[in-house]
């Protein structure tokens, strides 16, 4: 194998700082807990370098050890998870350009929250091969090095993940500016009080999310139909009035549209993300669990 030459330290961390962060993010869908593996693999990574010892290739070292680290970690949050109160959506990531560099996701789609919950039904392991393969295109051999498995069982791992994931793989407004501008008239529409303007603009089987973790206001079942949601939307107002979420901007939500609605100290009490696809809102989420918004200061961005 070829030894990489070593970059100046912290030029390297800085490089190679958004790969792990999105591999971290994507396999426990926390931006908080992906930011502490990624600061523990780069503290390690030091710690072996202050030993002299011998790395080949800090990336291959580095996803290993964050991956590891990460698939560990939903190991062990599995119960805590399997109680959560209500809905359990990930923690959101604002993706505006921003030159903050812990940053980012790879590709808008696979770190969507429909995309992130979808891998939710897989195992950590599974998790890991299908993004290491799928979203950063690692060879099977570097994947077996990671996850500890060998290239055959790797293959069969993707396989079985591939398969459950295309069943409800979420689709997207492929227009970039199409998603924009419906998203722009969706708001408008929710603090209007238009019903008709948001019957116009929801799928027929939309469905409605809603993840407080017992923290803070929301619903603990998802809302589904058209006429429902667009019900639950004329109560949209009342419920910021609730969460003291004042400030509103338009804002993109894991690479797809949404807002992010402030109350007055400037801290983040409401996050919502909006999956669109044929010219119409699919799916509505919205986060109002503290202390999955703690990490939003004002104007973080994690792109």
């Amino acid at each position: 194998m070829t030894i990489e030459p070593e970059p100046p330290r912290e030029g390297m961390y800085q490089e190679l700082r958004p790969l792990l962060f999105s591999i971290a993010y994507g396999i426990v869908g926390s931006v908080s807990e992906a930011e502490d593996i990624v600061q523990e693999a780069l503290l390690r990574y030091h710690r072996e370098r202050r030993k002299d010892a011998q790395i080949e290739s800090p990336r291959a070292w580095l996803s290993t050890v964050t991956t590891r680290l990460a698939i560990n970690h939903v190991r062990s949050a599995r119960v805590r998870r399997e109680t959560y109160p209500g809905t359990w959506l990930p923690e959101p990531l604002l993706t505006d350009p921003s030159p903050d560099a812990s940053q980012q996701a790879e590709t808008a789609d696979s770190l969507s929250m429909a995309f992130l919950v979808l891998l939710e039904s897989l195992s950590p392991a599974e998790r890991a091969v299908f993004l290491l393969r799928e979203v950063f295109e690692y060879d099977y051999d570097e994947i077996a090095e990671v996850v500890g498995k060998s290239e055959e069982n790797c293959r069969q791992i993707l396989v079985r993940a591939k398969r459950r994931i295309e069943e409800k793989k979420p689709r997207f407004e492929a227009s970039r500016r199409r998603r924009e501008e419906l998203a722009r008239r969706f708001f408008e529409a929710v603090g209007d009080g238009d019903s008709e303007g948001l019957l116009d603009m929801l799928a027929a089987d939309v469905v409605s999310y809603s993840d407080g973790g017992g923290k803070a206001s929301a619903l603990l079942h998802p809302v589904h139909g058209r006429e429902r949601v667009a019900r639950l939307m004329l109560g949209f107002r009342v419920w910021r009035e609730q969460l003291g979420a004042d400030e509103m901007r338009l804002a993109d939500i894991n690479g797809q549209p949404g807002a992010i609605f402030r109350n007055d100290d400037g801290d983040a009490a409401l996050v919502v993300s909006l999956d669109i696809a044929d010219g119409l809102v699919q799916t509505f989420r919205a986060v109002t669990n503290p202390e999955k918004l703690r990490h939003l200061g004002r104007g973080v961005s994690h792109r």
